[in-house]
């Protein structure tokens, strides 16, 4: 372990944030890394419990005692190779986790949590500084051929994997650029996308042959993918919204938020626009509806565009301010959280249902009519009132994959919720040759479930290629 009683001498010590003033002024991140010390006394701060319940909280099976103890000593290099070892994308999950692991530690008993996700990105960033981060190129190459359809966190992962297995590649992604929601939805001033690039170059140099702005099910048949290659496996996220088909959804205004996130990430990249009119905050008065990390980025984001003001609308009660440790702990807790964006000068409102939007005789939307909701979420007679709005965002999150095209094409089976059917076990689907993993298989997820998903997949995959696979998961 680290320091054996430095869980008692140390204090935990986080990273630390720019001034809200100053970074809604940019896109860039605004994170303050500690140095190297604070970093090595955060890691002395773990326990080496006997039963290292962070283990249960990261779905990545990161080996979090042990790359806590390398950080202690000092070995920054072994230390960034243990945490790849687990985990092909350490500098996205540092970055944009909501870190479980930290709420399953023994020290969050007495919520004191070892800083866990800033020392994964300590690791990982300085791995890239000092150049120990290098393409694993197989030693032996087999015949073998691989599609991975979406380049997710989960298609990159799986593609690299089968990669570092000797088989050859070709990653497809509709966008110009692979990442998925990564480069897409996660706005830069919480993932730089320089970060998804330097991958791209790895896995490139690794074998991994990508085809971007290529719509598998549109620009090329899914049946030509499946004739053409030993295996496919479908990595294309959970894209369709929930909508919100109250009176005036029709009103011009009311935007999914992925269509607003996306936009402003193609302008910072330098992209060109979908021929579609822009969606632009600036000198409005928006409201987000839905109290997610997506409705938290749609007012960051929103904020950068000089937003007049922003609103967010959740329709569940105020959280806890804390949760209950002896019935939670080592589980995710429901409790009340802040996030950057929120605390830019966000007005949150909870236990809220949008019941219509109501436009001008031009038909912009320019309010909506609300009640407030019980705990059963029955609503509060009397409680009925209206508030202003120029741009109303839609954030409450994913139902499914998209099944037009590609899913239609192949015809998958799905499961009672409409993502493909697969078994963790293997993740085959119901085709023979076809696997599925990530968003589109397990829903709306996390990128480190994503992560583990992909590299499952491609042990699977290997197995099924090979009839063995060393790979690990």
């Amino acid at each position: 372990m680290g320091k054996p009683t430095g869980f008692m001498e140390l204090p935990r010590q986080d990273r630390t944030y720019a001034p809200a003033g100053d970074r809604v002024r940019h896109y860039n991140e605004f994170i303050n890394p500690l140095s190297d010390g604070a970093i090595a006394k955060q890691g002395g701060r773990c326990m080496d419990c006997g039963i290292p319940f962070c283990h249960t909280g990261c779905p990545v099976n990161n080996m979090i005692p042990d790359w806590n103890d390398l950080v202690w000593n000092r070995d920054w290099q072994e230390a960034c190779d243990n945490l790849h070892s687990t985990n092909n994308f350490p500098e996205f999950t540092g970055r944009v986790c909501p870190a479980p692991c930290e709420a399953a530690c023994t020290l969050n008993i007495d919520n004191q949590p070892v800083t866990i996700k800033t020392i994964e990105c300590a690791i990982v960033d300085k791995g890239w500084e000092n150049h120990w981060i290098q393409p694993l190129v197989a030693k032996v190459k087999t015949d073998k051929k691989v599609a991975v359809i979406g380049a997710g966190p989960a298609g990159m992962a799986c593609a690299q994997q089968l990669a570092r297995a000797g088989h050859k590649v070709s990653l497809y992604e509709k966008n110009r650029r692979a990442g998925g929601l990564l480069r897409y939805g996660i706005p830069d001033f919480k993932l730089e996308k320089s970060l998804i690039d330097r991958r791209v170059r790895q896995m490139e140099r690794e074998g991994v042959t990508f085809w971007t702005s290529m719509e598998v099910g549109k620009d090329i048949p899914a049946h030509k993918i499946a004739e053409h290659y030993d295996a496919v496996v479908l990595t294309g996220g959970a894209e369709h919204p929930r909508n919100l088909p109250i009176p005036g959804r029709d009103l011009k205004g009311i935007h999914f938020a992925m269509d607003f996130l996306t936009q402003q990430n193609r302008r910072n990249a330098g992209e060109p626009l979908p021929n579609i009119k822009d969606i632009v905050a600036t000198g409005k008065k928006v409201v987000v509806i839905g109290g997610g990390d997506t409705g938290s980025d749609c007012i960051g984001t929103s904020f950068r565009q000089r937003a007049v003001s922003v609103t967010q609308l959740e329709i569940m009660p105020v959280p806890p301010a804390h949760e209950d440790k002896g019935t939670t702990w080592p589980e995710w807790p429901h409790m009340f959280r802040t996030s950057t964006s929120q605390e830019e000068g966000a007005d949150r409102e909870f236990s809220v249902a949008t019941t219509e939007f109501i436009g001008d005789e031009d038909g912009n939307v320019e309010a909506i009519r609300c009640h407030e909701v019980d705990e059963n979420m029955n609503k509060i007679e009397g409680s009925e009132y209206e508030m202003d709005a120029d741009l109303v965002l839609l954030a409450m999150g994913f139902t499914n994959p998209v099944k037009e095209g590609l899913l239609e094409q192949l015809s998958v089976a799905l499961d009672g919720r409409g993502n493909v059917s697969a078994t963790m076990s293997d993740y085959k689907t119901n085709l023979p040759k076809v696997f599925a993993a990530g968003d589109m298989r397990r829903g709306q997820s996390l990128v480190v479930w994503a992560i583990r998903e992909g590299r499952e997949a491609a042990y699977a995959v290997d197995k099924f290629l090979m009839g063995y696979s060393s790979l690990p998961k």
